[in-house]
């Protein structure tokens, strides 16, 4: 082939990729114009674009109330488990198991884990703790949000758990939970 043919080519082939960019662009354009023309003076087709939207609102309400049932329902089986696999009671063994939990669990959110399990973590260190309140101060400023309201759900489960708090709203504190 000659060099002209092959500019001749290449230049086609150019000109046919922006013809085509723009034809999409026009395309789209043109569709935008003729969906807010029907929007604005076709009554039916904005009633069901509403019916539409008010379908797809009561979907996503329902999927997030089933997600908040099934986190519940993983609460309190995990809370249930822990305390049917029991702590240990030794004292150097209760230390050991602390500083196991409290690295899971921080390695667990700094990898964005499942929050329950993170939280679980959390939740068999405080178990074991000498005095939970204190460590409860500690979780208020390191632990995530996400993490620390599901903790809290695990400690108002567990009767044996006396605490004051969750999340004071005294200095230093930034969550706020109860």
């Amino acid at each position: 082939m000659q060099q002209s043919t092959i500019a001749i080519i290449s230049a086609g082939t150019v000109l046919t990729g922006i013809l085509g960019t723009f034809g999409r662009a026009n395309f789209t354009l043109a569709y935008a114009v003729y969906f807010d023309h029907k929007r604005q003076t076709d009554a039916e087709f904005r009633k069901t674009l509403k019916r539409q939207n008010r379908r797809q609102e009561r979907i996503a309400r329902e999927e997030q109330e089933n997600r908040g049932k099934e986190q519940e329902a993983a609460i309190k089986k995990a809370v249930k488990d822990a305390q049917e696999e029991g702590f240990p009671t030794d004292m150097d063994e209760k230390e050991h198991y602390f500083m196991n939990e409290v690295a899971t669990g921080e390695q667990m959110c700094s990898e964005g884990a499942d929050p329950v399990k993170s939280a679980l973590c959390f939740y068999k260190a405080l178990k074991v703790y000498p005095q939970p309140d204190d460590l409860v101060k500690i979780y208020d400023k390191t632990v995530p949000k996400d993490v620390l309201e599901i903790l809290a759900t695990m400690v108002a489960l567990d009767r044996d758990l006396k605490i004051g708090r969750i999340g004071g709203s005294g200095p230093g504190s930034d969550h706020g939970i109860e």
